[in-house]
């Protein structure tokens, strides 16, 4: 009479453990990695801790992150470090902190990072799963650096007119910037993502100029020109609290 042993399948850890590391690894020769400092020395220790610490952290959400930038500078006696990840479709996530020290200052910067992602993970995938319309091309504008204005040449001459009509300020520095098409939702995301002042983009909803900003009280701010009454009646523009 033959017996006939079952034999339970034991998982393989250790290859699923290989696994994670070479798509850990693909993950991260994918994305490009720049740890400078500024006024400081960066050294191979602490790009490796960088580089680990990013590894473990952004594998968790977006494994088609694009570029990361780690920036390390001195502010009397503390080091501060500025984190930029760009995840595509023009999404910047930024996050900065100082300690007494570099990897401190990293770690906590770090920290908040995953914390930005954390709260918007779930809106994120949606937006890079939703497909984009030949509409949604992007939009660009002209970008200005503007000179301060000088006190002192402000209080001793009166200021220089033009036909009559005060002179314009001086331009130091033009570039151009993107003006993506969002809705109110997104645009706050961006916003609190890159940790902006203000965003400037294209309301989705009816195409018109909006702008989202910081408020002292630590609100968000939005500026809609369309949201009048009776330009809402004819196009059905939605309330503030859509989108």
């Amino acid at each position: 009479m033959r017996r006939l042993i079952g034999v339970r399948r034991v998982p393989n850890f250790a290859a699923a453990r290989v696994d994670r590391f070479r798509a850990a690894t693909e993950w991260c020769q994918a994305m490009q990695l720049t740890v400078t400092g500024k006024q400081v020395d960066v050294g191979e220790a602490l790009r490796r801790h960088v580089e680990a610490s990013l590894d473990s952290l952004l594998g968790k959400y977006f494994r088609t992150a694009i570029e990361a930038h780690a920036v390390f500078t001195r502010e009397a006696h503390l080091i501060r470090t500025d984190l930029s990840l760009h995840i595509g479709r023009g999404i910047i996530v930024k996050s900065g902190a100082a300690a007494t020290d570099y990897y401190p200052a990293f770690d906590a910067a770090a920290e908040r990072l995953g914390k930005q992602l954390r709260r918007y993970k779930r809106r994120l995938r949606d937006y890079h799963a939703r497909p984009r319309s030949s509409a949604e091309r992007p939009e660009t504008a002209r970008s200005f650096v503007l000179a301060p204005v000088d006190e002192a040449d402000d209080e001793g001459e009166a200021e220089a007119r033009v036909d009559g009509e005060a002179a314009a300020p001086v331009v130091i520095a033009e570039m151009s910037t993107d003006l993506p098409s969002l809705t109110v939702g997104e645009a706050v995301m961006r916003l609190d993502l890159a940790d902006a002042p203000a965003l400037l983009f294209r309301n989705r909803a009816h195409g018109e100029l909006n702008l989202v900003y910081r408020r002292g009280d630590g609100n968000i701010g939005w500026i809609d020109p369309a949201l009048d009454a009776s330009r809402t009646r004819r196009s059905g523009t939605p309330s503030p609290r859509d989108g």
